[in-house]
């Protein structure tokens, strides 16, 4: 179709993962609903978990765009994704992105896209759209203050943090040193250069991380420009609506309001043994009701009850329920009830439990999870499941904190201030996505955008 048919075109360039792709989407449903025209570039087998999700009624303005990575014989197509890829082949992954350039570079060719918002763990793509001149901006689809916590640490090792409220345990800070180094390293090998930006968006809301954006902006020299939390406004809205989960919404149904929990760590991290055991013993002896989301690596033949404890799925019987490849998390998290979430404080996660007013139970595992669980506490939605001095989670603890949160004084504190959380988020973001709008026409020439809510 004719750009001047199409109107204003939007190249998004997300990760290649999931939790990448997700605030990607629905910074596209944000824009369609403006009017632009938004081409979502990723693999064929990210495209096809994509497609589903997008609504009937943005069809029309959201599009896929095949990205195919260099053939590989220890990586075949459908693994062109980092959900459940086995950990050790990540590394040949993202290998494979940056050798896609070219064919990244040739996509923008044909497209022509007026603007290309390009995920921050790839700088190269808009190296690539500026050889091309086309305007672009990078997108950080993680929280600020994570962020400007790793980005201190690289920058200004030594240096005390100046918000005392996001302090790590030494086995949590030697996990993000670990992170900082290998995203230097990697930085290293992927990119000649980064052009130099006037402008980053990044997935968050001023009511949530203020004064960590504008800490990160003063390290990054730019703008740090929020696109408004991009939480779900109902669980329909991911597409979880068209999945056969008819019996685990009736056994959830079965139960008192507020009286189980939900268990995920995520698609795309893999709990150790150990973690497991500590985990199910732990919600054998908060006596509470739980769905967990127990997940292993593609082509790991692992059966549930043999990973578990002995006997343990004798024992929770009919309270407890565990999905091993997928179930509707956002259906599961509105309902009422669900009254705590034992999550990996990933921070889509995070998103959504303050989206659907459940209180967070977090057992950060890597990553920026750590630096998300101080934020959960700060912002008063949850607790953390403190580690032991071994930097292990352990039973007694994970049945305390899930026992005061589902069924103690602290859970109803808890709701009631993420009700007050949820509420000034999504004022504050929808000012923040027309900010957004309007800052982007400017860098793309214009006074602003077709508008059609």
């Amino acid at each position: 179709m004719a750009a001047k048919e199409e109107g204003f075109k939007v190249l998004m360039f997300p990760f290649l993962a999931h939790g990448h792709i997700s605030p990607f989407l629905q910074l596209a449903k944000q824009f369609s609903a403006r009017n632009l025209h938004v081409y979502i570039c990723s693999t064929p087998v990210n495209l096809s978990s994509i497609e589903r999700k997008i609504p009937e009624k943005q069809c029309s303005h959201i599009h896929l765009v095949e990205l195919h990575l260099p053939s590989s014989p220890e990586l075949p197509p459908h693994f062109h994704t980092t959900n459940g890829l086995p950990p050790y082949l990540q590394p040949t992954l993202e290998k494979l992105l940056v050798l896609s350039r070219p064919n990244f570079s040739n996509l923008l060719t044909t497209l022509r896209p007026d603007l290309l918002i390009y995920d921050i763990m790839q700088p190269w793509a808009g190296s690539e759209a500026s050889l091309l001149k086309i305007p672009s901006v990078s997108f950080i689809i993680f929280g600020a203050a994570s962020v400007s916590y790793l980005s201190h640490l690289g920058l200004k090792r030594g240096v005390e943090f100046p918000f005392p409220t996001i302090c790590l345990t030494d086995f949590e800070l030697s996990m993000a040193i670990k992170t900082v180094e290998s995203a230097l390293d990697d930085r290293k090998d992927r990119i000649d250069s980064e052009n130099k930006v006037s402008i980053r968006l990044i997935n968050s809301s001023r009511a949530m991380e203020g004064k960590y954006m504008d800490y990160l902006s003063k390290l990054m020299d730019c703008e740090i420009l929020p696109t408004g939390a991009l939480i779900y406004q109902d669980p329909s809205d991911t597409g979880d609506i068209e999945q056969d989960d008819d019996e685990i919404m009736k056994w959830l149904e079965r139960n008192d309001v507020c009286s189980s929990v939900l268990v995920s760590f995520g698609s795309e991290y893999f709990l150790k043994r150990e973690d497991i055991e500590e985990i199910a013993h732990g919600l054998e002896l908060s006596n509470v009701n739980f769905i967990w989301l127990l997940r292993f690596p593609k082509g790991e033949e692992t059966k549930i009850a043999d990973a578990l404890p002995e006997r343990f799925l004798q024992r929770v019987g009919e309270k407890g329920v565990i999905v091993e490849k997928w179930a509707p998390q956002a259906k599961i998290l509105s309902s009422s009830k669900i009254g705590g979430f034992v999550s990996h404080c990933g921070w889509n996660s995070l998103m959504e439990s303050i989206s659907f007013r459940v209180p967070i139970i977090g057992m950060p595992m890597q990553l920026d999870q750590p630096l998300n669980a101080k934020l959960v506490e700060e912002l008063g939605v949850g607790v953390e499941v403190l580690r032991d001095g071994n930097g292990r989670f352990r039973r007694g603890q994970i049945s305390s904190v899930i026992k005061d949160v589902v069924f103690g004084n602290e859970g109803e504190k808890l709701r009631r201030q993420i009700e007050g959380q949820r509420t000034h988020i999504r004022s504050t973001s929808r000012e923040e996505i027309h900010g957004v709008m309007q800052k982007l026409a400017e860098l793309c020439g214009k006074n602003s955008f077709d508008v059609k809510i």
